[in-house]
């Protein structure tokens, strides 16, 4: 086992990896796929921990009190200092619901638990994520979990199995990542959060920390290994959608790259590593836990409450909040990392067990305090807090039976529920995403001669061939090529989130059903908003300023509205059922119902009785047989 000296070429990865996922989450176009920067990082963990304790234990100085008081130094004072800032803003900013949301994170978050919570909160790719100023803490719970248990594995098996170790670690890493692949298709969301389908990358780090593999002693081998590894990375971070089926076999492309990169290192010198070894490169390496932590809470309050600018340009508003996390991340590390981890405020021992169970619990103190209060309703007048409850809606979407959510398999789809045709009625079968899903309430309430049939998944765009995740290929090819050809249907009803890209496929379809003579209604793109909805009522409020929600329309929208109503009228000749055009008027759109209530509860999902609305509109304006 060789020593672990520094590198600085890893320290250049780790700038990598955060600028990847910074990039990502301030919705830089370019770098749509920059969440696998924290699949480097895990790689790179895995390699330098495994390094740290490998040759601890091979030295006979290794002590599981000194490695948890490494881990404690380096990771709770940081995230402390994030937690005490960001709940100051959530005080300012959220609504009660969202306050009692994120009084739970808290809760995950100081006990390493916040990837298990958000898996049973929501999707990482799903609009309310953006209201969730601790998502990004995920990573450390698997991190964590990992980290608890591993050591006193390596510890045991290099005892009493000392010639079983790499073999038990190789074992390992192929049965997780086998298992991450099976769970990527079946139940993504649980693929991408849980530790148990994330361990063979920090594994993989391990196996390098172990040098199994042989070493790149030609320098045209390191050259070649870890221009390839950067170039997969990039490739990766590039490439990658929000609609990529991820981890599996996706995440094999930064991992190997990030692998590739630390394995060219471990020999010698090559190009990538000293461009990674710049000096400008180090120090983002050096602060990039910090600045992991506080860009997402930046990108968030930003989001809700304007923090650092109040208008811009999309560009000038993604430049400020970059700029802001790297002072803020900077900051962190000069006055918060460096004194824990070996300056005046360092601590070991009982002393420093002393001060985290402290924080701990004060920290628990204050969630639970938050719990308890409701997430401290008075701050808000009542309409405020009624309003508000609704960005805590559940809606009717009939989810785990007739609507596939990221939480569900396709096994769970019940055809005898949700394809029941009845006799006597027109059956209409109802196919698409979520956004399709939140029709049916309508459909169903207002529509009490039809039988509305629902075939829908999440992120799932109602389009033959369709290659988007495994539950909604194999939810769309049952429909397309089984149920269709041997069921008849009054009326197709298609409707999704559309994008300007999806109507090559889009034309297809609609030509297949018409040879078929099926008869086909299609939804246009629902009017969709940058913020929450309900959010921006209580702006507009607050404010005394009507014209807030209108502002923040996603105007990309309207504009494929007006094109698909063009080609639904001159090409596809099929009924076409444009929001815009039944819910939107001089510019300004439906935004209540009954009252006070919400028409949608996020930036894009109707409510069940906003569901009822818009179906009735579509009604009474005969555009609905």
């Amino acid at each position: 086992m060789q020593k672990l000296t520094y590198r600085a070429d890893i320290d250049g990865l780790r700038a990598v990896a955060v600028l990847l996922v910074v990039a990502c989450h301030s919705r830089i176009h370019l770098f749509s796929g920059g969440f696998v920067g924290v699949d480097v990082f895990f790689v790179i963990s895995g390699f330098l921990i495994s390094s740290i304790i490998l040759s601890q234990i091979q030295s006979g100085k290794f002590s599981l009190t000194g490695f948890y008081e490494r881990r404690i130094r380096r990771i709770l004072p940081a995230l402390v200092g994030v937690i005490l800032a960001t709940s100051l803003l959530a005080w300012r900013f959220l609504l009660p619901t969202e306050m009692e949301d994120f009084a739970r994170s808290l809760l995950a978050a100081i006990f390493s638990v916040s990837n298990v919570y958000f898996w049973t909160q929501t999707g990482y790719f799903d609009a309310p994520a953006a209201s969730k100023p601790l998502l990004h803490t995920w990573s450390l719970g698997v991190e964590e979990q990992f980290y608890l248990l591993f050591p006193l594995l390596l510890y045991f098996v290099r005892r009493v199995f000392p010639r079983r170790l790499q073999s038990l670690v190789i074992v390992l890493a192929v049965v997780t990542f086998v298992a991450s692949v099976v769970q990527t298709s079946r139940a993504p969301s649980s693929a991408f959060y849980l530790a148990q389908y994330r361990a063979w990358e920090l594994l993989l780090g391990t196996i390098l920390s172990m040098q199994i593999l042989p070493q790149l002693t030609h320098r045209w081998l390191r050259e070649a290994a870890s221009a390839i590894g950067l170039l997969l990375i990039f490739f990766a971070g590039v490439t990658y959608t929000l609609l990529t089926p991820f981890p599996g076999f996706s995440a094999l492309a930064p991992c190997l790259g990030a692998a590739a990169i630390i394995a060219a290192g471990q020999a010698g010198t090559s190009m990538v590593g000293r461009l990674l070894s710049t000096r400008p490169m180090v120090f983002l390496g050096l602060i990039s836990y910090s600045l992991y932590l506080w860009h997402w809470p930046i990108i968030v309050f930003q989001g809700l409450g304007h923090i650092l600018v109040g208008t811009g340009s999309v560009r000038s508003i993604q430049l400020v909040g970059v700029i802001a996390s790297l002072i803020a991340g900077y900051l962190s590390w000069r006055w918060i990392e460096l004194p824990f981890r070996g300056g005046k405020l360092k601590l070991s021992g009982a002393p420093l067990f002393g001060a985290a169970a402290a924080a701990v619990a004060c920290i628990a103190i204050a969630a639970g305090s938050t719990l308890w209060a409701h997430g401290f309703t008075s701050r808000f007048s009542p309409q405020v807090t009624r309003i508000g409850a609704y960005l805590d809606y559940k809606s009717g979407y009939r989810e785990g039976t007739c609507f596939i959510s990221t939480h569900y398999a396709y096994g769970k789809y019940n055809p005898s529920v949700c394809l029941s045709a009845v006799s006597g009625k027109k059956n209409y079968l109802l196919i698409g995403d979520s956004h399709a899903a939140q029709l049916w309430y309508g459909l169903a309430h207002v529509l009490p001669d039809v039988n509305v049939m629902q075939a829908t998944a999440s992120g799932c765009r109602p389009v033959l061939r369709n290659t988007e995740h495994s539950s909604c290929t194999q939810l769309i090819d049952f429909i397309y090529s089984s149920y269709l050809p041997s069921h008849h249907v009054d009326q197709l009803l298609l409707a999704a989130r559309w994008e300007p890209q999806d109507l090559p496929q889009l034309t297809q379809t609609i030509a297949w059903a018409q040879q078929n003579n099926i008869p086909v209604t299609l939804f246009g793109p629902i009017v969709e908003y940058d913020t929450a909805l309900p959010g921006l009522l209580i702006s507009a409020l607050s404010k005394n300023d009507p014209s807030i929600p209108a502002r923040h329309q996603l105007t990309a929208f309207r504009q494929l509205d007006d094109k698909m109503q063009q080609l639904a009228d001159s090409q596809w000749h099929v009924r076409y059922l444009s929001y815009y055009r039944t819910l939107c008027h001089a510019g300004r759109c439906v935004e209540y119902v009954n009252g006070d209530e919400p028409l949608q509860f996020d930036v894009s999902h109707l409510t069940d009785d906003g569901s009822i609305f818009a179906i009735q509109r579509f009604v009474q304006q005969g555009q609905l047989p």
